[in-house]
């Protein structure tokens, strides 16, 4: 790789920090985030104000210069986000990459925040229909909830609770329908105009069950009144059942938040961080694709100077430094090693480590030279001064004990 497309990737990474998320002490990329909000604000902001007549003739011309405006800034934001993808999601191919934000709920609403306005141009017989979809930027709203940690909050509850809410939905649906075909049993005889067949009352049977009960369609058999009070108040119990599953999720959310600091604390978790190799079984591999232990979890990947999130599309690279964490076990059990330090006239001492006349009941498990540490490996040549740490029921004259 040249020069040129060294600098070139290093400006895509860079870019790929600046328009995702910032972290606090991330002042670009902070300050981008911002931007973006404040653009996508004076955006919806205008469009309101556009709908109304007064001030869209005194203020006509001030609102089309915010909209375009506005408008270029989606479309430089959409490019920027395409142009880095490959870094954002951390996949080598640079056409997956793409795809995967093209095709994501915020890349088809990045694109269409923007396109209606230039479609016009090219499809002047649409402009009513590309202006139609222009409303789909109000979904650019969050954008806004992923930089808040406060917002954040409410997505993450919806995706927590969706099996819940999806039920509940689906229980509301059949009680509509259900009302509906007996409100139409009971009232076609007396109602003929206004409840024609079963799905005339879907109405009524809306406004009702979701306590809305706008009148202009309503019973007026006695039979009819009494169904009708009987599903009002199961419609009341049914508003209640997602309301109060939403409900419950925040607490856990905020309950866990406020608890996470204080589990910290309380136990211990250990870690490891060791870099990857081009020969290593990992390297290449999604890390959904990794077969860790149970109890193990790989917390972060640093690669390139910046600091990954695992999540489990990410691609593991050479290079990449792995940090594993795993909870301390709890039986009490010691290991002990024995520590040896490697004289001048010790055998061992300018041998491979291959080549050791060692039992096979040892085991070589690190290797100290200075400040550094050595996972020995067979082409590795130990030194006088080396110490080294050994796993072995042998008993090694002029070593000590180390428990871990």
């Amino acid at each position: 790789m040249n020069k040129k497309s060294t600098k070139i990737e290093s400006f895509r990474k860079k870019l790929a920090r600046i328009v995702e998320v910032g972290a606090s002490d991330d002042l670009i990329s902070r300050g981008y985030d911002f931007f973006i909000t404040a653009v996508i604000v004076v955006n919806l902001i205008a469009s309101v104000l556009a709908t109304f007549q007064n001030i869209q003739t005194s203020y006509g011309g001030a609102l089309d210069a915010v909209e375009t405006v506005t408008a270029a800034c989606f479309a430089a934001d959409y490019i920027l986000r395409l142009f880095a993808a490959r870094y954002i999601y951390g996949i080598r191919s640079e056409s997956r990459a793409i795809a995967r934000y093209a095709l994501s709920f915020g890349g088809i609403v990045d694109l269409l925040s923007f396109l209606p306005y230039y479609l016009p141009v090219f499809f002047p017989a649409g402009a009513v229909a590309f202006r139609m979809f222009r409303v789909v930027r109000i979904f650019r709203l969050f954008r806004i909830n992923a930089y808040y940690d406060s917002l954040n909050a409410i997505t993450e509850v919806l995706s927590k609770k969706k099996q819940q809410l999806l039920s509940s939905v689906f229980i509301i649906l059949v009680l509509m329908l259900g009302s509906s075909l007996c409100m139409y049993s009971v009232e076609h005889d007396a109602q003929p105009d206004v409840f024609e067949n079963a799905f005339s009352g879907i109405w009524w049977s809306v406004s009702t069950l979701l306590t809305v009960g706008y009148g202009d369609i309503y019973p007026i058999t006695t039979l009819g009144k009494l169904l009708g009070t009987i599903i009002t108040f199961l419609g009341v119990g049914m508003v209640a059942i997602p309301t109060g599953i939403i409900s419950a999720g925040f607490v856990e959310q905020y309950a866990q938040l406020q608890t996470t600091g204080t589990v910290a604390r309380e136990r211990d978790i250990s870690f490891i961080r060791f870099r990857l190799g081009a020969n290593d079984a990992w390297c290449g591999k999604m890390i959904r694709e990794l077969q860790l232990p149970h109890g193990v979890i790989l917390t972060a990947v640093h690669r390139d100077g910046e600091m990954l999130i695992p999540k489990g599309d990410l691609a593991l690279q050479d290079g990449d430094a792995v940090v594993l964490g795993a909870e301390p076990l709890s039986d009490h059990i010691n290991i002990v090693l024995k520590e040896v330090t490697l004289l001048e006239k010790s055998p061992w001492n300018g041998e491979l480590v291959r080549d050791l006349d060692i039992s096979r009941q040892t085991i070589l498990v690190m290797v100290k030279r200075g400040s550094r540490v050595i996972i020995p490996k067979g082409t590795t040549r130990l030194r006088a001064g080396d110490v080294l740490l050994l796993h072995t029921k042998a008993n090694l004259p002029g070593s000590k004990d180390v428990k871990i």
